[in-house]
């Protein structure tokens, strides 16, 4: 089966060459096949390099072909690309000065998910006919995130992803798996991307969540946290930490830290980190970083002068090609004004008393005033004596 699989490729080849190609293919004494067919993995929208060798001599053929279809051909010491499938248009090119050497790989750029499939490279020389087989498959994994989000009063986590194939994603709560029930997938227009969605409204526990991609042997992790509720009052400094700990988070990997103000269906950024500039940029006027903490991996966030529309949950993300990492804390802030009015009451109280204590003092000694004087009037009434008798 194998020779007439072979010869059914030759028969195919050779009605579209002429001349000395055309008699040479036919006299071409041994065939020699590949023993095992190549599986070569490329990414979406990367190159990638399709292998083949042979036996060199001076004069040489080289057809490669994907099912029936031409992909690039070569003979009389030049590329001929008139039967080229237009996929592959501008996209294809061989190793020209190495095929002294006996190297027919395939240059593929740019790959689509259509260009998976079975490639024959064919090289026919003065002596011999060679047939490698590649089997192409094409995977991809393009910006995997966890995302905390608002929704009126839920609170959700969602994991997302472009992969091909389908990924497999899991969840842990507290390193306890999630069972299938308790989780959902969104539909979405793009047949790549995939969001993976569970309900968190009111949990203060740990989750994580976790994608992998079999063919491409690639893995990512995203973990949330929820950290105790802080209170502060208007007008005082408020101090975020959000520390990188954890021995799966690399920081010798690129990665970007941003803070975030979580709204009803929305954020807004405050601040971010870029770990290969060491760039930070702020857009909160009243945020400031502490340098010195991120150099420990620590990045700590300032908001100054709190007012009351302060007031919600702040949101710190670490993300890395390979993870991501959230921070929850929610930020409640006592307006100033109702701890003056509460002093101001207790100093009215006070003043209240004291008010009240002199106006009785006053008018006990306004009492006794005119009780002397009364006193006084009667004594001016009672007949006196003198040195000279009676007098009325």
């Amino acid at each position: 089966m194998k020779v007439q699989a072979v010869l059914s490729i030759i028969l195919i080849l050779v009605p579209s060459l002429s001349g000395f190609h055309g008699t040479f293919l036919l006299a071409s004494p041994n065939l020699i096949t590949a023993d095992e067919e190549q599986i070569v993995i490329g990414r979406l929208g990367e190159d990638i390099i399709l292998p083949c060798s042979f036996e060199s001599e001076p004069e040489v053929v080289i057809h490669w072909k994907n099912q029936d279809s031409y992909v690039h051909s070569y003979y009389k010491g030049s590329d001929h690309l008139e039967a080229q499938d237009h996929r592959y248009t501008n996209r294809t090119s061989l190793f020209h000065g190495e095929m002294h050497k006996g190297n027919a790989s395939l240059s593929l750029r740019r790959l689509s998910l259509m260009d998976e499939g079975i490639y024959l490279c064919y090289v026919g020389t003065t002596s011999r006919t060679f047939i490698n087989k590649v089997v192409l498959k094409v995977g991809a994994f393009i910006t995997p995130m966890m995302k905390y989000e608002k929704r009126n009063t839920e609170s959700f986590l969602i994991c997302c992803v472009s992969s091909y194939p389908h990924p497999h994603i899991s969840w842990k709560m507290e390193n306890t798996t999630i069972s299938e029930s308790n989780k959902g997938e969104i539909e979405t227009l793009d047949p790549l991307h995939v969001d993976s969605m569970i309900n968190i409204t009111g949990s203060n526990l740990s989750y994580e969540c976790g994608i992998e991609n079999s063919l491409l042997n690639q893995t990512w992790i995203g973990r949330w946290t929820l950290k105790d509720d802080l209170h502060k009052k208007q007008s005082e400094d408020f101090s975020l930490s959000c520390e990188l700990t954890n021995s799966i988070f690399l920081l010798d990997q690129d990665f970007i830290v941003t803070w975030s103000k979580v709204e009803r269906e929305t954020s807004s950024i405050l601040a971010y980190f870029l770990s290969s500039s060491q760039n930070t940029i702020i857009n909160e006027p009243r945020v400031s970083w502490n340098k010195e903490r991120i150099n420990q991996s620590d990045f700590f966030l300032t908001l100054k002068d709190l007012r009351v529309s302060d007031s919600g949950e702040y949101l710190c993300n670490i993300s890395s090609s390979k993870y991501t990492l959230l921070t929850t804390q929610t930020l409640h802030v006592v307006e100033q004004r109702q701890s003056r009015t509460t002093w101001i009451i207790i100093l009215s109280f006070v003043i209240l008393a004291i008010c009240i204590f002199y106006m009785l003092k006053r008018y006990k000694h306004s009492r006794r005033g005119r009780y002397l004087m009364e006193n006084m009037e009667n004594m001016n009434s009672v007949p006196r004596c003198t040195g000279r008798g009676y007098q009325g």
